[in-house]
């Protein structure tokens, strides 16, 4: 059990804690995964486009080596604009809670948090997931949802890791991967990968009955709901795969690596992209965030 005493929720998500309409959104994206002043915006937007939908946004960071589930405006601005913000996973949370850190939540530490401070649905752009490269690195988010049963909407595992690996880490260990409307997941930036999906959900009230279907049989484990990016906003997969190629060597170069590898990878991109990916990353999150808040109310329903 997590000691209660280390939550902390806003007044809005505490009066709906009871309903369960309510949909998690993670903070690193503010921190550490949008350009200024394009992650303040989005921070704003996201939340909006929750509530417009009939659910209560807990954007979830740590403050003061608190569990904050829910911030104020400040607090998020705070989040946007501080450049000392550390980027914590699952495994930083005992030193962010023993030595007070301000810190931004990973798809991982977002999902866990979440979970037990009760909440069913989390919305997120992209997932980590098994890296290229011949190293076996994994994001720390694939064994956490491998461990926590929520609902997550994503579009999918982000463009610059192994996404047939990550496919297939995801069957190993037993993560179910819904389609929503569509046949197959999606690949960030683009609609399609080529890889299966576990199934098809094409309404909130689908992925409520998969949902319901795996809390009865006690399966712990996240429920992925993948959607593809805009149709509008979708970026060639050509010109992705010349411009990851040219940033993956830059790194290399460079020696970027570890958790400081994706975050620059995507920002090369963007660049080379004349801002293409960075338009279809926040397309992507606000479309997810409305899926996600729709899924909460049948949820709570």
């Amino acid at each position: 059990m997590v000691d209660s005493k280390l939550f902390t929720y806003s007044p809005e998500v505490q009066s709906a804690l009871a309903a369960k309409s309510i949909v998690a959104l993670e903070s690193t994206v503010i921190a550490h995964g949008l350009p200024r002043p394009q992650n303040l915006e989005t921070a704003r937007r996201l939340e909006k486009i929750v509530r417009d939908c009939g659910a209560i946004p807990a954007t979830i960071a740590i403050l003061d080596g608190k569990l904050c589930v829910g911030l104020s405006d400040q607090q998020i601005r705070f989040i946007a604009d501080e450049k000392e913000i550390k980027k914590v996973s699952i495994r930083d949370l005992p030193i962010a809670i023993a030595e007070k850190w301000n810190g931004a939540t990973t798809v991982a530490s977002t999902s866990w948090i979440a979970q037990r401070a009760g909440i069913k649905v989390f919305a997120t752009g992209g997932i980590g997931g098994v890296h290229r490269g011949s190293l076996p690195d994994i994001s720390a988010d694939l064994p956490a949802l491998a461990s926590t049963g929520i609902v997550v909407v994503c579009s999918g595992a982000k463009i610059v890791l192994d996404l047939a690996a990550t496919r297939e880490w995801l069957e190993t260990y037993g993560i179910t991967v819904v389609g929503y409307q569509c046949d197959e997941m999606p690949a960030f930036y683009s609609r399609r990968s080529g890889l299966p999906i576990d199934a098809r959900a094409d309404s909130p009230a689908g992925v409520v009955q998969l949902f319901r279907a795996q809390e009865r049989l006690g399966i712990e484990r996240a429920l992925l709901i993948t959607v593809p990016v805009p149709a509008e906003f979708e970026v060639p997969s050509e010109q992705l795969e010349a411009s990851l190629n040219a940033a993956l060597k830059e790194a290399e170069s460079a020696q970027i690596a570890g958790r400081e590898l994706t975050p620059f990878l995507l920002s090369r991109m963007a660049e080379a992209s004349g801002g293409a990916t960075l338009k279809a990353n926040i397309a992507l999150l606000e479309n997810n965030a409305r899926v996600a808040a729709k899924i909460a109310a049948a949820l709570s329903a």
